[in-house]
């Protein structure tokens, strides 16, 4: 579950991450209502949308008196914001973060990811901020610092300190990185993040160490730990097909391409993306049902997936564990019955009951190819789009 910017640096402010003030609008008026609640005399008008790269796009502007702010405000509520993670479709931007300006003498990036390679968390570091950090681990990878945390002592204040000297941080401001990193590395664990990231962090000419953009993605299976996290979840800035399936506990991604998938297990649904890929076609979703689906939780799976367009036909990959066959079958036939399906079906059933999955099907009286393995079924429904 991602947050906004304004989100993240309330959450990183509980943990002693230093931040600039800052207030939320929804209107030019309420914009420039805050920045005279801020004061000072340069404020940064930022769009607000579940995205990076918002400054390429127009997303971030500089104001350097009310009029400015209102300005700004005004053209950016509203507008479509389209960004390198937005894809070419972009986001509209719904409100604006008003936060202080402020002196930038030195722009880092820093943060606590989980290292995939050692299982534990890591905080990484470049003295490149403000840049995407894909494009320094591209032109100049050995700007990234790591540090792997031990997570039955926590960051120690020598691994930061390690750190803050490796990205060429000056003497007389380590002492406030090492605590601006202790706090991130403390909201990072007590919140069950899978990133936090603060790009850029920022030493002002006044010597202060200073979060100025937040990023934080948090574990979805976490979240019953944390409902005041969950009370900031914007669903406008989510895909509608992904809310609705997070209704019936079902693992949904919506893709680009028109083959849509219901599959068991994580694993086996991210092969037969590839397979789908490796005979010409492109999938059009991702659908873990889970092991434990019952007939309900499949029906509401199928309507998901062809609410979608771009779906020309469907591929039922089901290796029966936990979950058996027929039920899939039942619900794929309940499904199949209710929404008058009009696409072509291919249905690959392997495991316990498929015997008796496969005679319900085919005993439906409904148009289902079957398939004998996973390579069968890929080729069966993309000839079937192709014609």
């Amino acid at each position: 579950m991602n947050i906004h910017e304004y989100q993240a640096k309330e959450v990183l402010r509980k943990f002693g991450v230093a931040t600039l003030k800052g207030k939320l609008a929804h209107s030019p008026e309420e914009a420039v209502a805050a920045a005279k609640e801020i004061g000072g005399s340069v404020w940064v008008v930022k769009a607000q949308i579940h995205a990076g790269g918002r400054g390429k796009g127009g997303g971030v502007k500089v104001a350097k008196s009310l009029d400015e702010v209102s300005e700004y405000t005004k053209k950016m509520i509203g507008m479509t914001l389209v960004t390198h993670q937005t894809g070419p479709e972009g986001k509209v931007v719904q409100k604006v973060f008003i936060e202080q300006g402020c002196n930038i003498a030195k722009e880092y990036y820093v943060a606590c990811l989980i290292d995939r390679a050692t299982g534990r968390a890591a905080m990484m570091a470049s003295s490149e901020g403000g840049m995407d950090i894909e494009e320094v681990a591209e032109h100049n990878p050995d700007a990234i610092k790591k540090v792997d945390i031990d997570p039955t002592v926590g960051l120690m204040p020598f691994q930061a300190r390690e750190l803050a000297f490796q990205i060429g941080m000056e003497p007389a401001i380590v002492n406030k990185a090492v605590k601006f990193f202790a706090g991130l590395y403390n909201a990072f664990v007590a919140t069950d993040c899978s990133i936090a990231e603060i790009n850029p962090l920022v030493v002002t000419k006044e010597g202060d160490v200073l979060c100025l953009d937040a990023k934080m993605n948090f574990d979805s299976n976490a979240l019953f730990r944390h409902p005041d996290i969950v009370e900031m979840r914007d669903l406008n800035e989510e895909e509608p097909s992904e809310i609705e399936a997070s209704k019936f506990d079902l693992a949904f991604i919506k893709l680009d391409g028109n083959i849509g998938c219901l599959v068991n297990g994580a694993g086996l649904a991210m092969a037969t993306l590839d397979i789908i890929k490796l005979h010409g076609a492109e999938p059009a979703n991702f659908l873990d049902v889970g092991g434990g689906a019952n007939k309900e939780k499949v029906t509401e799976a199928f309507k998901i997936i062809l609410k979608d367009p771009n779906v020309k036909g469907i591929l039922v990959n089901i290796f029966g564990g936990i979950m058996k066959c027929d039920i899939i079958a039942e619900g794929v036939i309940a499904a199949s019955k209710e929404l008058g399906l009009k696409v072509p079906l291919v249905v690959r059933l392997e495991g316990t009951n498929v015997e008796l999955g496969k005679k319900m099907l085919k005993e439906s009286g409904l148009n289902i190819t079957p398939a004998d393995n996973l390579t069968d079924a890929a080729k069966k429904i993309v000839a079937a789009i192709k014609g």
